[in-house]
């Protein structure tokens, strides 16, 4: 004789392997184009499932460039002029406790939606690699293949991550303050 509990057991068995099934089968997928800030074409389509953390897309990022992964590396919110905005760290360097404050703590469906489509991403603080993340769209798969996918790859990285050429925006303003104005002991040095 079979008992309640066994049989409910079974079923419970049985949904868990469906849900598991219905989740590695049908992924909802977010593409991505990543471009290197280089004067030749350097880019890269991929897609990552939308319950990954900026972390992962981080990892992703590396693997389809050809990184070793060794260095620090940041997010930064960008408006649609690529103005760069707040940072996101890959790791906490702040004494803030708790809250967001690093990669993994970020899922992609929370940061691009249909207000927030673009990002820049920065590896490696002493060369500078520049790339402009965009989101393209989001779709659903049930094709069986290892996430996250690299979709399109154009053009070779560089041996050297390309120059920066920082502009200092001059303020009209800036002569107009002086903290040292009038302090004739700071003149006579």
């Amino acid at each position: 004789m079979i008992g309640k509990s066994t049989v409910f057991q079974s079923i419970l068995k049985y949904l868990i392997l469906i849900l598991f099934f219905f989740l590695h089968k049908n992924r909802f997928m977010y593409k991505f184009r990543l471009i290197l800030d280089t004067k030749e074409d350097v880019i890269r389509e991929i897609a990552i499932a939308k319950d990954f953390t900026l972390e992962d897309l981080h990892e992703t990022i590396l693997n389809a460039f050809g990184f070793k992964g060794n260095e620090m590396a940041s997010f930064y919110h960008t408006d649609n002029d690529w103005n760069q905005g707040d940072e996101i760290p890959l790791f906490n360097m702040s004494e803030q406790v708790g809250g967001l404050t690093q990669m993994r703590d970020y899922k992609i469906e929370l940061i691009f939606n249909a207000t927030t489509k673009k990002m820049i991403y920065v590896y490696d603080f002493l060369n500078l690699w520049t790339f402009f993340i965009e989101y393209i769209e989001n779709f659903n798969t049930t094709k069986d293949k290892s996430i996250p996918l690299l979709l399109f790859s154009l053009g070779e990285l560089p041996k050297e991550a390309p120059k920066k050429e920082f502009e200092i925006q001059s303020n009209e303003d800036d002569d107009a303050f002086d903290i040292f104005d009038g302090d004739e002991e700071f003149d006579e040095y």
